[in-house]
């Protein structure tokens, strides 16, 4: 029986203050706590908790069998507790439900995968610790930052214990097969990997009511309609990922929470279909066949794969800028040190500094409230050089009292 894998992904980045040249050495608080505030009392109003609450009334309306998955990021979390705590007893009110499932990733959505495994392991383990705290649940399944992914991070989150992961369904990897089956890496055993699904996914994204024609008018029923004729086949799961903004940010309008609200009612009055969560997806769907990925692919560019990421010039220097300072942060041994390092990790702050914005498909993945745009690469580039500066005046100073302490064993 094929089934939905419904996807919500929620990310939002620690915003920054305006920070010029002649800030650096002087101000060490980066944080634009107002600007934070802000954006999520108007998300939490305009998005999650709406949808939360639709998404509620439809498992109870349904008993059970409209499930979902979540993948919200460290950073989220930490804003929700700081600002809007209600959004955490929202969430957990969903997931009480045995129906909505939280996966596991990077705590600050980052690329920390292309730069250090020592810090990637850090940040995925930080993550675990947070969801089980928050919300007593620990994460079976794992998706890694705008779903970046190679063989080696199979066999990387297999060995991590995670029994799945959820990845993109590259064209140029399929070769013409169905993103509807689970996958396996070359090597990696039965280690099973759901893949998106990116025309549907991007019908809801992208397309739902953009233009007027018919193409576009998209409905809850159509939909459903869509999904039966068109992957009734070679489907075992289909997985859908998507932005939670979506309901209510990037598209507004009551028509949209229309969607979500009659999605589950269309899906499930199709004889044979239903939800499940991802870790659900991967008991029910063996792996059939070899998803071969030998170099990082990504979301964002499907065409070329993320190693397009790092060849623009700015770009690649401040992401080299930043993990050089991976042996400074822990030097210090000062954890509020570290957890600024891992803010400005967040995989947001680097989006736009390639001169152009993502291709139409991907523009949602990135808030209107987001500050990094070209022109902020100089705002970027300071922080990180007071960051650093900062860095090495720690260093100094634990050297200076570590030979103070030792000079005064030695006199007395």
């Amino acid at each position: 029986m094929p089934f939905i894998n419904f996807c919500f992904r929620i990310q939002q980045p620690y915003q920054f203050k305006s920070y010029c040249f002649e800030d650096i050495g002087k101000l060490h608080l980066y944080e634009d706590k107002v600007s934070m505030a802000m954006i999520m009392d108007q998300l939490a109003e305009q998005c999650y908790l709406p949808a939360n609450k639709l998404l509620l009334e439809q498992i109870r309306k349904h008993e059970g069998k409209f499930r979902v998955s979540f993948s919200i990021s460290g950073t989220t979390l930490e804003l929700f507790e700081q600002f809007r705590p209600d959004l955490l007893r929202s969430f957990r009110q969903l997931v009480d439900t045995g129906c909505v499932e939280i996966l596991g990733e990077t705590y600050y959505n980052s690329y920390s995968w292309l730069h250090s495994r020592e810090e990637f392991t850090r940040q995925v383990k930080q993550h675990e610790k947070l969801v089980k705290r928050l919300f007593g649940y620990e994460p079976m399944v794992f998706r890694n930052t705008e779903m970046i992914h190679d063989n080696e991070l199979a066999r990387y989150i297999a060995a991590m214990g995670y029994k799945g992961m959820l990845i993109d369904g590259a064209a140029e990897i399929l070769k013409g097969r169905s993103p509807n089956q689970t996958y396996a890496a070359p090597g990696n055993g039965d280690f099973g990997m759901l893949l998106r699904n990116g025309g549907l996914s991007d019908d809801i994204a992208c397309l739902y009511g953009k233009g007027k024609g018919s193409r576009y008018a998209l409905t809850a029923d159509k939909f459903a309609g869509r999904v039966f004729h068109d992957h009734a086949g070679d489907s075992c799961s289909i997985n859908l990922f998507l932005d939670y903004e979506t309901f209510g940010v990037h598209k507004t309008g009551p028509g949209i929470f229309c969607f979500l609200e009659e999605i589950p009612g269309a899906i499930l009055s199709r004889s044979g279909y239903g939800f499940k969560t991802a870790s659900e997806a991967l008991n029910d769907c063996y792996p059939k066949a070899i998803y071969d990925a030998p170099v990082p692919v990504s979301i964002s560019d499907e065409e070329h794969g993320i190693y397009k990421l790092g060849e623009q010039v700015q770009q690649n220097e401040m992401l080299r800028k930043l993990y050089k300072l991976e042996a400074l942060v822990h030097e210090t041994g000062d954890e509020r040190l570290l957890n600024t390092w891992g803010k400005l990790q967040s995989a947001e702050h680097f989006c736009f500094i390639a001169g152009s914005r993502p291709r139409e498909v991907h523009t949602y993945h990135f808030t209107e409230h987001a500050n990094y745009t070209v022109e902020k690469y100089q705002q970027i580039a300071n922080i990180l050089t007071d960051f650093e500066i900062s860095l090495i005046t720690a260093g100094v100073e634990k050297s200076r009292k570590r030979f103070s302490h030792h000079l005064s064993a030695m006199l007395f």
